[in-house]
């Protein structure tokens, strides 16, 4: 397969569409990113690597940062997880209030922002330093040292992050977040805030395209059992109310982040990794999007 012809004449499909959907700036940081920004990298289990546009460029990757706290989530406490979330999708919209309180304090699945502030918990509460283990296994699974956290996004995500205050209050009401809500809330936004460019986020993928292996990174352990439903959970979860669309689309398991990063995997074949800052009514990057569909379509790979 001749995977660069591929995501190059992709890249070259894609460019007009650029100018469509908008950037998410509700998050100030993330408002003031250039939007005329495109990139893709698929990482091959044989360790071959291709590249096109602006895939050196680092970006906040936001949500996508939800599949890494949750493997760590999962190392140390196994099935007692999903004893405090469910894994069906949502339905609703990421951050939604309503359906938390219909549920009784029950987040969906860990991939909405009331799930990943429970797994915050679960960190915070399990481990002695969370923020320093978070971004050891993250530098690991990618291979990458330099990687790290922006406390300007961060903070700028902390300043005006009055929904997400609510969600962990309800989730406090209900007993099902355990440690102080600040604290929580404080990791919760510096998890979300790590910058990575698409390569090394394809790197970082590269693992839970390869169920076949144990997974062990940085102290974080996963069986091989925990790999593939972690996939699962991605295929259904990781796109918010558009993840029957994604799975009809594009057909990988997958997860996107408001930052405009999309990262995927399709199993014993590749990860891959793209970037466009503008997004669609959904919070999923438009350009990414596209980028992927085409991806599944030109190679005619995919888990369907």
């Amino acid at each position: 397969m001749n995977y660069q012809k591929i995501i190059n004449e992709i890249y070259e499909t894609v460019l007009p569409m650029q100018a469509m959907g908008r950037q998410a700036t509700y998050i100030p940081a993330l408002a003031e990113v250039n939007p005329e920004q495109t990139g893709m990298c698929v990482e091959t289990l044989d360790g071959r690597r291709y590249a096109v546009g602006d895939s050196d460029v680092r970006f906040s990757i936001q949500s996508i940062s939800k599949v890494f706290s949750l493997a760590m989530a999962l190392s140390l406490e196994g099935d007692k997880v999903w004893k405090r979330m469910g894994r069906e999708p949502s339905g609703a919209s990421f951050n939604s209030l309503v359906q938390l309180e219909l549920e009784f304090g029950k987040p969906r699945n860990p991939f909405i922002n009331a799930g990943a502030i429970v797994v915050a918990d679960i960190l915070a509460s399990r481990l002695e330093n969370p923020e320093e283990d978070f971004i050891c296994f993250v530098r690991s699974i990618s291979n990458d040292t330099s990687i790290g956290y922006n406390d300007e996004v961060a903070l700028s995500e902390y300043s005006c992050g009055y929904l997400n205050a609510a969600i962990a209050n309800v989730l406090k009401f209900h007993n099902n977040l355990e440690g102080d809500i600040d604290r929580v809330l404080r990791l919760y936004y510096r998890i979300c805030s790590v910058e990575m460019t698409c390569c090394q986020l394809a790197q970082a993928f590269l693992p839970f395209a390869d169920h076949r292996r144990e997974f062990c990174h940085s102290g974080v352990r996963l069986t091989t059992s925990q790999v593939k439903r972690m996939n699962a959970v991605m295929q259904t979860c990781g796109f918010y109310d558009e993840a029957g669309d994604f799975s009809f689309l594009v057909g990988l398991p997958g997860k996107s982040g408001v930052g405009g990063g999309i990262a995927a995997v399709c199993p014993g074949n590749y990860s891959v990794a793209v970037w466009s800052p503008r997004l669609n009514a959904k919070g999923n990057s438009v350009v990414g999007m596209k980028m992927l569909e085409l991806l599944t379509t030109m190679t005619e790979e995919s888990v369907f």
